[in-house]
């Protein structure tokens, strides 16, 4: 499938999505929110992949935030640019996301690195929250899981003041998990990702569902009892059992249940 505003790409067992609007900024637009969403929804389907890696094209830009170009006049959904998609689609991805950060990650660049799983970033990475500062803020993902990494205090701190934030010392206070030399962005972010891919795949499902399960209310539980533990029940003894008793129209023998 081909795509406007980003791209994708498969080696073994590593995808990378890549978001592609270099020119401005690799800020994302109603297309990419919609697109990357779309694509992790393929990633979601397949078993080929087992680590996804999110990065800018260029050297500059991971992502400076989103325009909001081109949505309706209308204080409804239609109205508001749909990062939450975006967000929700990584949260609910059952393989590890590792945000590659080959730039400035600035606004909701900034909190789409904070949604992924892990972060590793180039030495020369800034990552920065200006919503107060340019009419626009982030009271969801950008708050509670950048609270996660840094502290009530310091999470406020960059919401209210707004600082520039070095690779090193963002890797200090917790909001990323590497750096390493810009030269060496990729083949780092590769060694990560494949350190990964050699653990097992449904295990890492269960450890992301259960860290997603406690933001997530109703839908993260569903996503770990019905995505993970509802496949596995079909193929035991006692849902085998219930199954045809109920078919043959008989009592359930107790001792398959289990099973």
């Amino acid at each position: 499938m081909t795509y406007e505003t980003i791209t994708y790409e498969e080696d073994g067992p590593i995808g990378t999505i890549t978001l592609n609007r270099p020119d401005d900024g690799n800020m994302f637009n109603v297309t990419m929110c919609h697109e990357l969403r779309d694509v992790i929804e393929l990633i979601r389907r397949e078993t080929r992949t087992r680590v996804i890696v999110l990065t800018g094209a260029g050297e500059q830009f991971f992502c400076l935030g989103g325009r909001k170009d081109g949505m309706e006049d209308t204080n409804l959904y239609a109205g508001t640019l749909p990062t939450l998609e975006m967000y929700e689609a990584i949260d609910k991805l059952q393989k590890p996301v590792i945000a590659s950060v080959n730039g400035f990650a600035v606004g909701g660049g900034n909190v789409l690195q904070m949604v992924c799983d892990c972060t590793i970033a180039k030495e020369s990475a800034i990552f920065r929250q200006v919503g107060p500062m340019v009419g626009s803020f982030d009271a969801g993902y950008g708050t509670w899981y950048l609270e996660d990494l840094v502290g009530k205090k310091r999470a406020k701190e960059i919401w209210y003041r707004n600082p520039k934030i070095a690779a090193r010392e963002a890797l200090e206070m917790g909001l990323i998990n590497k750096v390493v030399p810009d030269a060496a962005l990729k083949d780092e972010t590769r060694k990560f990702a494949l350190e990964i891919a050699e653990r097992g795949s449904f295990a890492l499902a269960s450890i992301k569902a259960a860290f997603n399960a406690r933001h997530g209310g109703v839908s993260g539980l569903s996503r770990m009892a019905h995505d993970l533990l509802l496949r596995a029940y079909l193929e035991t003894d006692e849902s085998h059992e219930l199954g045809s008793a109920f078919a043959e129209r008989r009592k359930p023998d107790p001792s398959k249940f289990g099973g």
